[in-house]
């Protein structure tokens, strides 16, 4: 804390200035902040257990620790990388330049897919949003290399599109292209690259779920898109037949069936080679590695320095076995304690919103029944799966380190894509154990909270209510809360997305939502880049309730205990709940990733988000009461929940 300032002049700076003075932005990241420091904390954990599993001659084949130990090696044995070069892409940059006609881009886009190489489009399965008991096949807008499409279109972003131009030109020289073929390669992947970004949406229509929801037959697909051949891409796919696919964007597949069309196939080549490239890249020998991070690292985020090497290979394993490692961090990390703990905290946040729902005083009683319903279905998941991924089918060489990372991929969209028609796993987990991180899934209106979130600052079981409510309580709360901020809300009890608001409902959130999407937008990340609060909306709606609902769970213990309500370190316990709040959003970070955080991010920034919902809440100017004289603080919008 930096007591030197005035908590009502300024509360972020008051509850984590002196961090923020004494906690740089080390030279191998973008941004540091409680999140960072405690994944640092989670991967020096993660480091002992991949390396004692690569040293272990005994483990059995396909076990998680072999898999987890061989994969780990692989990306650790530099020597061998440097000696391989680029001869692991030689068959994929090979097949790419045998393409000789536009009907074969469609196919092989497929294979380029199916181990995970991007390419033209997304494609994914997941629970149908309007059928949450089944799985759907979704395709897309994608194709872009750059964070998004405003780094295409803006003014802003003009000089670093010609440092991306260089960019990729140096990677196809280091592929073997000669020098002026690669220049004039570049400006041509650029420009395809810029007519897939003019057909995108922003990242704020993409939050619209009901407007990027659009079911195609598969007649209908090729009725509509013909040049895409989509029976060739599916079937190599390995899909099973199925009523429809999901079509997220469809302009924008309008826009790639003409490009297939006036594209030269020597620029789909240049196009393709790129992608491969640029994919690879971090799984290469020093230089497309070097160049790979010059270009995406230290312009685009603004960081200096790579990670360690132990640390980007700790990250690939978590990305891609991340349940086999999850579940060595669990048997040696993650006490049973916490998931009691983190039940009944959970509890008390339930209980408080279900009273909110009940005394809601703006929403109908049509809308209240359903609200409520809602919420009875609502369920949570603490620390881990209760069964971890059998990913003993993946081959790992320890001598092939892109190789394992194309199979263990290739495993993963295998599984999405066999699964589309069947029923939805009810137990599958979003994130890997070691994750510090929550998420809800509208689907299945759950909340999931991995093991690496439950330790200090956000949990600590040596702390007092005020900490631990102000932390992970406010996060529980927030994720609570998605299920009915202006997403969220629009799906039922059983997960699907469907209107069951009353007219009037709707328009009474839609008009109080419209007071934060002022607030934020009045705020500047930095100055003339204001906050998209459209963009956060969804977050800024889930922080407010999150602060708000923490802070009532709190009392609520408090009055059980009235001896709880003694100061500590001469705060109050809701001092201490809203210092603690701030305190985990403490944040440093460089420029270029505020700028590219402002173009893609739906979550405000650090210092937007511990400050905000504290400041707006009604007990903060109880417990920071304001000097006599000091000018009103400003008006608070009106809350939703």
């Amino acid at each position: 804390m930096d007591l030197t300032t005035d908590p009502n002049a300024d509360f972020y700076r008051y509850a984590t200035g002196d961090w923020l003075r004494t906690h740089p932005v080390p030279e191998d990241k973008a941004e540091w902040g409680a999140f960072r420091e405690l994944q640092d904390w989670n991967f020096q954990l993660l480091r002992q257990i991949l390396e004692e599993s690569a040293s272990d001659p005994v483990a059995a084949p396909g076990s998680p620790r072999r898999l987890v130990g061989d994969l780990f090696a692989s990306a650790m044995d530099t020597d061998l990388l440097e000696a391989r070069g680029l001869s692991p892409l030689t068959l994929w940059l090979g097949r790419i330049e045998q393409l000789r006609q536009r009907e074969a881009i469609p196919g092989f886009l497929a294979e380029l897919h199916q181990v995970g190489f991007p390419g033209l489009f997304g494609m994914y399965s997941e629970a149908d949003k309007k059928d949450s008991a089944h799985y759907v096949l979704y395709l897309t807008q994608g194709g872009l290399s750059l964070p998004d499409r405003e780094y295409y279109l803006s003014p802003t972003f003009g000089e670093l599109r010609e440092k991306y131009r260089t960019h990729v030109a140096s990677m196809l020289v280091l592929s073997g292209t000669p020098e002026g073929r690669a220049t004039a390669a570049a400006s041509t992947i650029l420009n395809l690259e810029i007519r897939l970004a003019r057909a995108s949406r922003t990242r704020t229509e993409l939050r619209d779920e009901e407007r990027n929801y659009h079911p195609f037959p598969l007649d209908q697909l090729e009725g509509e898109y013909p040049l895409h051949r989509w029976h060739r891409y599916l079937t190599q796919l390995e899909v099973p037949s199925f009523p429809f696919v999901v079509v997220g964007q469809p302009e924008f597949f309008t826009e790639t069936n003409r490009s297939l069309s006036e594209f030269p196939v020597e620029g789909w080549r240049d196009y393709l080679r790129w992608q491969v490239l640029h994919a690879s890249a971090p799984y290469l020998s020093r230089a497309f590695e070097e160049e790979h991070f010059a270009f995406f690292h230290r312009i685009l985020l603004g960081q200096l320095e790579p990670e360690p090497r132990w640390q980007r290979a700790t990250r690939v394993v978590d990305g891609l076995l991340g349940e086999a490692l999850g579940q060595l961090y669990v048997e040696r990390h993650y006490p049973p304690e916490a998931s009691r703990r983190m039940g009944l905290l959970v509890d008390d946040l339930r209980d408080v919103f279900r009273e909110r729902l009940r005394r809601l005083p703006w929403m109908t009683p049509s809308t209240r029944e359903k609200a409520l319903a809602k919420f009875e279905r609502f369920r949570a998941k603490i620390g881990h799966p209760t069964r971890y991924r059998d990913y003993s089918s993946i081959r790992v060489d320890r001598e092939d380190y892109l190789g394992n990372v194309l199979r263990a991929a290739r495993f993963e969209v295998l599984r999405q894509t066999h699964r589309v028609g069947q029923p939805v796993d009810r137990e599958e987990w979003g994130m890997t154990p070691p994750t510090v991180n929550a998420y809800f899934n509208p689907s299945e209106n759950e909340i999931v909270f991995p093991a690496g979130i439950l330790q200090p600052p956000f949990f600590d079981a040596s702390m007092d209510d005020a900490v631990n409510y102000g932390g992970i309580g406010v996060v529980i709360g927030h994720e609570i809360t998605h299920g009915y901020d202006d997403q969220g809300r629009r799906y039922d009890a059983e997960g699907n997305l469907r209107d069951w608001w009353t007219d009037a409902d709707a328009a009474e959130f839609q008009r109080r939502a419209e007071g934060l999407v002022s607030l934020y937008s009045a705020q500047e990340a930095l100055p003339g880049l204001p906050v998209n609060g459209a963009l956060t909306l969804g977050e800024n709606i889930a922080d407010f309730g999150g602060v708000s609902l923490a802070l009532e769970a709190l009392q609520r213990r408090l009055s059980v205990d009235p001896s709880r309500r003694e100061p500590i370190d001469g705060l109050l316990p809701e001092q201490r709940f809203f210092v603690a709040y701030a305190q985990i959003w403490r944040q440093n970070i460089r420029e270029p990733e505020i700028r590219r955080r402002a173009a893609i991010d739906p979550h405000a920034l650090g210092r937007f988000r511990g400050s905000l919902p504290a400041i707006h809440h009604p007990e903060f100017a109880r417990v920071y009461p304001r000097p006599p004289g000091s000018p009103p603080s400003a008006r608070a919008p009106e809350p939703l929940w």
